[in-house]
């Protein structure tokens, strides 16, 4: 028995160190072992790291965000002095950082949803500020400042905002011609158009007191073209992000800018659920804050002698937007001239025929008696507006068109090619 004993334990031993694969084996296991146990206590460190990275990002690195603070000073201000035009100046500078911000967790989020979705994402969110306003607006039923706020803010668009950008880019690009995009200018002249006809009806309808039944009739009318409107504007977004997307391609004058501009892609700073959570993070804030502006509305006109109808229609509109009017002027002034009439062209289409109709059909559901009736002198200026601004580019066009067809005569097909796919804007 004892020699069977020490015979087993003999063999045991060398089966064991005669089988050093074994050993090899049993080694890696224990070091993949470790290498996991030092991974499960790093990646609290990693995400607190990413999170605190992600912080810097977003709320630190810009410069517009020392504005930040004026947010909370005016919660402050609400409880503990009650006064409304101090609460109301703060809440306004408060919310031009956010607006900028949300612009920025758009873009970010837009990198790793692709064109289509990006295109559709900063389709709601672009214009999210005044949406959320002017929904605190209509609960609170001050319908009029939703109608001068929104009307304030296609104005400034596109008279403030593509004037500043055409001389700083003529200015600084003095020497050359700037490019932009024909297909984009037509179709967002044809919408903005439409817009005012669609605003029209119903202010047409009030004064001419053709309606059977008095002020019911403008409102039917409005809730009736703001669907119309809406439904249109889901096509020109199918045509623009789906069917005629090549269309819509920023126009570059040679091949090797093109090439550099592929070798220039953007890269995203932040992951795709990072931008998620500051999406809801900043549309939240930014609704906290728009209720306290609009409670204060009334009370700061009061305290500082300014009438309703300048602060809805050139306060609200110019600071809310600060960011996005700068972003576009610098864009301008760096020669990309495709974005900044996006910004500007596209932003009041998307105000005009979107975010208006949106404001009549909420109204509709809260039971508030929103209309597109702008009054008789709003919707006149609004009309010249979108018409000069129409007139303005189909002028360039057809004058570029002209001058692609004496190249052609000249024995340049080239030149035609060139011409016929690109508008130039002299300066």
């Amino acid at each position: 028995m004892g020699a069977r004993e020490e015979t087993v334990h003999e063999l045991d031993g060398e089966t064991i160190a005669g089988s050093p694969l074994s050993v090899r084996k049993m080694q890696t296991f224990e070091h993949v072992g470790s290498l996991a146990a030092v991974a499960q206590t790093f990646a609290p460190r990693r995400t607190r790291s990413r999170l605190f990275m992600s912080i810097y990002i977003v709320i630190i690195q810009a410069k517009i965000n020392v504005l930040l603070p004026f947010g909370p000073l005016a919660v402050m201000l609400r409880y503990l002095t009650g006064k409304h035009g101090w609460v109301f100046l703060f809440s306004l500078i408060g919310i031009t950082p956010l607006a900028e911000r949300l612009g920025y967790a758009t873009e970010q989020l837009a990198c790793y949803t692709g064109p289509t979705v990006g295109g559709l994402l900063n389709a709601t969110f672009g214009n999210a500020t005044e949406m959320i306003i002017s929904i605190y607006a209509l609960k609170n039923g001050m319908i009029r400042v939703v109608q001068q706020s929104l009307l304030g803010s296609i104005l400034s668009n596109m008279l403030l905002v593509l004037g500043c950008a055409f001389f700083a880019g003529g200015m600084v690009h003095c020497d050359k011609d700037q490019v932009f995009n024909k297909a984009s200018a037509v179709v967002n002249s044809g919408l903005l158009l439409m817009a005012v006809m669609g605003l029209m009806f119903p202010a047409v309808l009030h004064f001419t007191h053709s309606e059977v039944q008095y002020g019911k009739s403008e409102v039917a009318l409005s809730r009736f073209s703001s669907c119309i409107m809406l439904v249109a504007y889901a096509s020109y977004l199918y045509f623009q992000l789906k069917s005629h997307r090549s269309s819509y391609n920023p126009i570059v004058e040679e091949e090797g800018s093109n090439e550099g501009d592929s070798d220039e892609e953007e890269v995203p700073e932040i992951t795709q659920l990072e931008a998620i959570c500051w999406l809801a993070v900043l549309t939240i804030w930014i609704s906290v804050l728009s209720g306290y502006l609009v409670d204060a509305i009334q009370g700061a006109s009061e305290s500082l002698n300014l009438p309703v109808a300048f602060i809805s229609v050139i306060l609200l509109p110019i600071v809310g937007n600060a960011a996005e009017h700068a972003s576009a002027i610098m864009f301008a002034m760096k020669d990309k001239l495709d974005i900044t009439l996006g910004v500007a062209i596209g932003s009041s289409t998307q105000i005009s025929m979107f975010v208006i109709p949106f404001c009549v059909v909420i109204g509709w559901m809260m039971g508030k008696r929103m209309d597109l009736n702008f009054q008789l002198f709003e919707t006149a200026t609004l009309f010249i507006t979108v018409l000069v601004v129409a007139f303005m580019l189909q002028v360039m066009i057809n004058k570029f068109v002209f001058i692609a067809k004496l190249s052609y005569s000249d024995n340049q097909p080239t030149c035609w090619t060139r011409h016929i796919n690109q508008v130039r804007l002299e300066h």
